[in-house]
């Protein structure tokens, strides 16, 4: 063996080149893990949780196994990891439209009507795209990611379902926002009131169908701005109403 050779290379490797990635951090390894999320994300709406085989995911995503457990560990993990990458885009960009409603109002209290639409603006508007993912949107449609959070809260693991139903912190500052706006009215009224809020905006995930049904035709699903709109004010209308629960 010339250990000139292999000292050179060594003193070579530690003085001026670059330590191999490993496929988590390299560029190639991120797109494998997009790629796995995003056949994840789709087969998981297409066949439900209890559907999805690992064997049939990596046929369609065109990974082996390893690939799979060197990303997610598990299936479930996988299933959170999908979730957690959507919502957390989503309420990124809550906070920021919030913020943004804040500066506009000079730092002081938003209206209830600005501080609902930093709130439902960004799913519905994701509710309303179509792709192979979150991450690659294309106009118009239902997207894959919202149709998904429906799927999982019912065919879920326990811990996907108990994290759908927990996973309310993003929601505190909106909650803290609207009792600033809404100073008269009780704590306890206004959680109902904002519960019931949120239960417009969920609906849009899961009972679309119903509504057409209802219409007798399809439903003009291409303006997300019209939409937020409506729920805008159906919401505005329900947190500011008198009752007598009112202080």
């Amino acid at each position: 063996m010339d250990t000139r050779r292999g000292a050179r290379s060594a003193s070579h490797r530690k003085d001026g080149a670059s330590p191999r990635l490993s496929p988590r951090l390299s560029p190639r390894g991120d797109e494998t893990r997009t790629l796995i999320l995003d056949t994840a994300e789709a087969m998981f709406v297409e066949h439900g949780y209890s559907g999805v085989t690992m064997r049939a995911l990596t046929a369609r995503a065109g990974v082996n196994l390893a690939a799979v457990n060197y990303h997610f560990g598990s299936k479930d993990q996988l299933l959170l990891e999908v979730f957690r990458r959507g919502s957390g885009a989503i309420n990124r960009e809550r906070a920021r439209l919030l913020r943004a409603a804040t500066a506009e109002a000079g730092g002081g209290t938003p209206t209830v009507r600005a501080i609902l639409h930093a709130l439902f603006t960004p799913p519905i508007r994701a509710t309303l795209r179509t792709g192979s993912s979150l991450s690659h949107p294309a106009a118009g449609g239902r997207s894959i990611y919202m149709q998904f959070v429906a799927r999982a809260a019912l065919d879920g693991p326990d811990e996907m379902r108990a994290m759908i139903e927990r996973d309310v912190a993003h929601l505190q500052r909106f909650v803290d926002a609207l009792a600033q706006a809404l100073p008269a009215l009780p704590r306890d009224e206004l959680l109902w009131r904002f519960h019931f809020a949120m239960g417009a905006l969920h609906s849009l995930y899961h009972d679309l169908r119903r509504l057409e049904a209802l219409s007798g035709a399809p439903l003009a699903l291409d303006d997300a701005d019209a939409l937020v709109d409506r729920v805008v004010a159906f919401a505005a209308a329900g947190l500011e109403a008198q009752s007598d629960h009112t202080a």
